[in-house]
């Protein structure tokens, strides 16, 4: 067997495949030809799970395409390939397995069905030794046992060749599944890979050993698949979660002063630009009862840069300027979604500005931004402190400060002008701690999952919503457990991604079945681990 640490379901499989040769050195009865037909049935109902397993995460590489393809098509033609060379493989042990029963049983044979698969009950010649070696050992040249193991080794060689080479668990896992060595040597004997598994070897036992190996090509099928939509960047759009944001540089102007705002998507997608609408709009129900908007009247369009809207207003009357309108982005089905947007400025007379970039509370242990300016003077004739934690200048009137406790904090400035030093105000912030992130997966937290779709998963995020800093949390630990046969079964991972026995948990556990994600820790940029709430989902 090839190196690597196996999975509980390839143990599985080892160990049946153990137990069939330990049947075969025994007296071969009529008990045990029939057991090897539960064996095959079992391979067989085993496989087509892996194929429909296998079916839902093309399925999910067919909607990230229709999504972005320009960052989806590499990854999902490479998976397209292996999806026809999977089956190319496949089909090639079906045709052989129907070649040794037609020798076995003739060509009126009941064994073989209408769609080719194979009947083990239905073959008669069960115990029969010779079909399998006369359709798999000639000629002896070229035997097709030879061409058979050669053509599990280019499939196994061509999904490596798919890996990144310092992603071991995968390489080792294909090469695992897909071995074709010799067995070792017994009692001083070499017996080749050809001849341990079909000479002298009863039908239907060979039968079912081709079964495992068809089993084998859609289980390897699995795991290189998984592999390549983990590669693809999970930023695509979810047109259900999009919302309008409005980011103003700042929500005071003064008499003269341009006003400058950030109108855009949140999941915005740089290879795709808006269309944003400044003016009146209204909603509109449609035919299926879903809302939709348009715009009334006169409307204006707003330059974009960068997926970013910019609008620009210079009001000539003080107090407050309400403004909005639409953003409309094209689906995937060449439809439009629409989401309407609103932000409001306010005009005043000239006088000390404090505000943060971000929000109006400070948070511990973070760079906060803030722009302190007063206008008509330089950046170089301000100078600002903080009485509570660090506030030191980035350029111009940027500053970043970092609080020491929470509760308040009160920013105070003083001017330089004309030699002399005033002072300009102070301009007290409450001070918080940073709040827990969201645990997730597949960008969720709870409720109904394709298996396959939980499967594609490659590990636990720690989200942070509605905070408006660019700060990020590390899951550094997680437990993955279900009920399976009656018995609660789990996993642990000591990083944040899902490990090989957690996705066997996941693979094991019936439709219905509750699969949690709990135990789980998080790492935030000030160093502090938080126990975050528990992740669960129903197998559909």
């Amino acid at each position: 067997m090839a190196g690597g640490k196996e999975t509980p379901r390839q143990k599985l499989i080892g160990m049946m495949y153990l137990v069939l040769m330990a049947m075969l050195a025994l007296n071969v009865s009529v008990e045990v030809l029939e057991a090897f037909v539960v064996v095959d049935e079992g391979l067989t109902k085993t496989t087509e799970n892996f194929t429909r397993q296998n079916q839902a995460i093309y399925r999910e590489f067919a909607r990230r395409m229709a999504e972005n393809p320009v960052r989806v098509r590499p990854w999902k033609e490479k998976a397209d390939e292996v999806r026809a060379r999977s089956d190319e493989m496949f089909d090639y042990i079906q045709e052989l397995k129907q070649e040794i029963v037609i020798r076995a049983e003739g060509a009126n044979t009941d064994a073989i069905a209408d769609d080719g698969s194979i009947i083990g009950a239905n073959i008669r010649a069960k115990e029969s030794t010779n079909p399998p070696w006369q359709v798999m050992g000639f000629p002896e040249t070229n035997m097709k046992a030879t061409q058979l193991r050669n053509s599990i080794g280019e499939l196994r060689d061509f999904l490596i060749s798919l890996a990144d080479p310092r992603d071991e668990g995968i390489i080792q896992a294909i090469e695992t599944t897909l071995d074709t060595s010799d067995p070792p040597a017994r009692e001083g004997a070499t017996v080749s890979w050809e001849r341990h598994h079909f000479y002298y070897m009863p039908t239907i036992a060979a039968i079912t050993l081709m079964s495992k190996m068809q089993g084998d090509v859609r289980n390897a099928e699995a795991d290189m698949i998984t592999y390549l939509l983990n590669q693809v960047d999970a930023g695509s759009f979810m047109f259900n979660a999009l919302e309008a944001t409005v980011i103003p540089r700042s929500n005071y102007v003064f008499r003269g002063d341009e006003f400058e705002a950030s109108v855009f998507i949140a999941a915005f997608d740089t290879t795709q630009a808006p269309e944003i609408m400044i003016g009146q709009y209204r909603e509109v129900e449609l035919e299926d009862g879903t809302i939709d908007y348009e715009m009334v009247g006169r409307a204006d369009t707003l330059p974009v840069e960068h997926g970013r809207g910019i609008y620009r207003a210079r009001p000539a009357s003080l107090g407050d300027h309400r403004w909005g309108g639409l953003i409309r982005l094209r689906a995937p089905d060449g439809s439009f979604i629409s989401r309407p947007f609103e932000g409001e400025y306010h005009v005043a007379e000239s006088h000390l500005i404090v505000s943060p970039t971000a929000m109006n509370v400070f948070y511990t242990g973070i760079d906060n931004p803030v722009e302190i300016s007063v206008p008509g003077l330089g950046a170089g004739q301000i100078n600002a402190t903080i009485n509570n934690g660090r506030l030191r200048r980035v350029r111009g009137s940027e500053y970043i400060v970092v609080p020491a406790r929470t509760g308040t904090a009160s920013v105070s400035v003083t001017a330089n002008i004309d030699g002399v030093t005033r002072n300009m105000g102070s301009r007290n912030f409450r001070v918080r701690s940073v709040p827990d992130p969201v645990a997730t997966v597949a960008g969720r937290e709870r409720g109904t999952i394709a298996r396959g779709v939980l499967l594609a998963q490659t590990g636990v995020l720690a989200e942070m919503r509605d905070f408006d800093f660019d700060l990020s949390f590390t899951v550094t630990r997680f437990t993955v457990s279900t009920t399976i046969g009656g018995f609660l079964r789990e996993e642990t991972s000591n990083n944040n991604r899902i490990t090989d026995a957690q996705r066997e948990l996941i693979r094991t556990a019936g439709r219905g079945s509750r699969v949690f994600f709990d135990n789980i820790r998080a790492v935030g940029p000030a160093g502090e681990e938080r126990p975050l709430p528990t992740v669960s989902f129903t197998i559909d």
